[in-house]
């Protein structure tokens, strides 16, 4: 075998292997430690739809699905909205709050509800500070010119539960950026931070 094939197949072999690394790898994060499910849910504040400030301490009573999106530009998040319209109703029957948490703008964000139907709660953590709290900084996530309005860093998508006492009850971060929580595994979720 010459030394040429030998660089050939080296090369094709190494190749595969970062490709593989890019597919499973790239992008997967541990779940930070405030997060991790038993934990308090961290106090953090935000502001609501209508501008007013917002604390996550105010959540105690009710069970909660907290889901920290990217905003209406990134077609992951607004598929996960889709997605959560078709379960909404039996979240919000069960007495839960749902509350999407978007670094902004919340009008566009509000559109993609309103286009579904649907009464979702937003939170705009226009600074990133409670991203950056909470350990779901995703440095240079904003792709191609979208950066230019919404700015380089955003939000790593992450789905959590909280129970009626505050308490995080499930937590899942995005396992790649096009990922997301499949809604029955939020509504069963609920379901069981009810019984606790």
């Amino acid at each position: 075998m010459s030394s040429t094939v030998i660089i050939a197949i080296t090369l094709a072999a190494a190749g595969a292997v970062a490709a593989w690394w890019w597919l499973t790898q790239r992008g997967l994060r541990a779940t930070p430690p405030l997060l991790k499910p038993g934990s308090p849910l961290p106090d953090f504040r935000a502001i609501d739809e209508q501008g007013d400030p917002v604390r996550s301490v105010e959540l105690h009573g009710s069970p909660t699905v907290l889901l920290f999106v990217r905003g209406n530009w990134c077609p992951f998040c607004s598929r996960q909205v889709s997605n959560l319209t078709q379960h909404y109703r039996d979240i919000i029957d069960l007495g839960a709050k749902l509350i999407l948490i978007t670094p902004k703008p919340l009008e566009t964000t509000r559109r993609v509800a309103d286009f579904f139907k649907v009464e979702f709660d937003f939170w705009l953590d226009d600074e990133l500070a409670v991203t950056q709290q909470l350990g779901l900084l995703q440095k240079g996530g904003v792709p191609g010119d979208y950066d230019k309005e919404y700015g380089k860093d955003t939000v790593w998508p992450t789905a959590m539960v909280v129970d009626t006492a505050g308490i995080i009850r499930y937590t899942e971060l995005s396992k790649h950026i096009s990922d997301r929580p499949d809604p029955e595994t939020l509504l069963g979720e609920v379901r069981k931070a009810l019984k606790t």
